[in-house]
């Protein structure tokens, strides 16, 4: 009984260890707007050194406002934020980075009111122009660049001075082929515990 009680212990161990490695793939710091809380049905708009992980304008966080559901999650961004300020917007966030190392960039982006509506988009060695959105769903970019520095920052800028237009969600930047990571030593040290703790309790009965 207390070597199963062990082996289990071990493997739900184990299994938090894998899913925390997964959960810390993401290099960027809340790519789905979650961290600053705004009520269910509502909007606020934040200053962008107020929004984790983000700098640059200002910041619109939806929560489910309008009848829109978010990508992933219950928030997401409008990058054409309140209030009016003449010019267009522009959010960025730096991270660390790999000379040579290949990284993976997706996200979610929708339109608010009208298909003509368009942003700008840079990561590395990528530069998009997105003129593809609709107001009825949302699409994903799906991309890759290789980090010719050890920071790379990832920036979002809208087309015109509008405080309407292009949502955001679910930024995600990671090493290529680390959207599923291997087990860590720790990890793979847990599972053997686990599995010669079974085999004895075995050969015992």
């Amino acid at each position: 009984m207390l070597i199963r009680t062990m082996s289990t212990r071990l493997l739900t161990l184990t299994a938090g260890l894998i899913f925390a490695g997964s959960a810390q793939a993401n290099l960027i710091v809340n790519g789905g707007f979650e961290d600053n809380n705004v009520a269910a049905g509502s909007w606020a708009y934040f200053s962008a050194d107020n929004v984790n992980g983000w700098d640059g304008d200002n910041i619109e966080i939806w929560d489910s406002y309008a009848g829109v559901a978010s990508a992933e999650g219950s928030q997401h961004a409008e990058l054409n934020a309140h209030p009016f300020d003449g010019s267009v917007f522009s959010i960025f966030q730096t991270f660390a980075t790999n000379v040579g190392q290949t990284y993976d960039v997706s996200f979610f982006y929708r339109a608010r009111s009208s298909s003509a509506e368009q942003f700008s988009f840079s990561v590395g060695s990528l530069a998009v122009l997105l003129n593809d959105h609709t107001v009825d769903a949302w699409s994903q970019y799906v991309g890759s660049f290789v980090a010719s520095s050890t920071q790379s920052s990832i920036v979002f800028t809208t087309s015109d001075v509008s405080t309407v237009g292009n949502f955001l969600d679910g930024v995600l930047v990671t090493p290529s082929g680390a959207g599923v990571p291997e087990p860590g030593p720790l990890a793979l040290f847990g599972v053997g515990l686990a599995c010669l703790g079974l085999r004895r309790r075995r050969q015992t009965a």
